[in-house]
């Protein structure tokens, strides 16, 4: 076999693994439930990651052109203050990136816990209804939104069930959606 059939070959398997990357899925955890729950958490915590620090990354740009144009003026002048990055508290730039990274692990693990509920129930009420339908939707947005807002600090009575309220709304309205757009 020469040099370039080699390659070709190589650069044809790795091509046929991404192909069929979503068909196999990223783990075998032995049942199909347990891998959907995996792969949902991982999926969506990775969007959560990136969301987290391209909005930090938004604020922090957008203060730093606040403090960068103050009319024109000095500083001293126009009274500008620079204060550490918003929303995160340190008083120096490793402190500000500890809390970043802590902010955006705590936002992450939050998607990541989201989908895999929300996943795991759809799934699971699928099997145990043999339909999937929008009542399967709804009822599984009403117990991740209810999830959700138990992590919310000092969260109240109100903000539970209107969670759960606004969760099974939106996955119902996205479940009878599927297909339209």
């Amino acid at each position: 076999m020469n040099m370039s059939t080699s390659s070709n070959l190589e650069t044809r398997n790795l091509l046929d693994e991404l192909c069929n990357f979503d068909r196999k899925g990223l783990f075998d955890l032995g049942h199909p439930l347990l891998n959907r729950i995996a792969e949902s958490f991982v999926k969506a915590a990775g969007i959560g990651a990136v969301q987290a620090v391209s909005r930090e990354a938004y604020f922090t740009a957008l203060e730093g052109s606040r403090e960068d144009h103050h009319g024109g003026l000095p500083p001293e002048i126009s009274g500008a203050k620079k204060q550490p990055l918003p929303g995160l508290r340190g008083e120096t730039s490793s402190k500000s990136l500890e809390a970043m990274v802590k902010k955006t692990g705590k936002e992450s693990i939050q998607w990541g816990v989201a989908a895999g509920i929300y996943s795991g129930l759809t799934y699971g009420l699928k099997e145990a209804r043999g339909a999937h339908d929008w009542k399967n939707s709804a009822v599984a947005g009403a117990i991740t939104g209810a999830t959700l807002a138990l992590t919310l600090e000092d969260s109240t009575h109100e903000q539970i069930v209107q969670c759960a309220i606004t969760g099974a709304a939106i996955s119902t309205a996205a479940n009878l959606l599927t297909g339209i757009f």
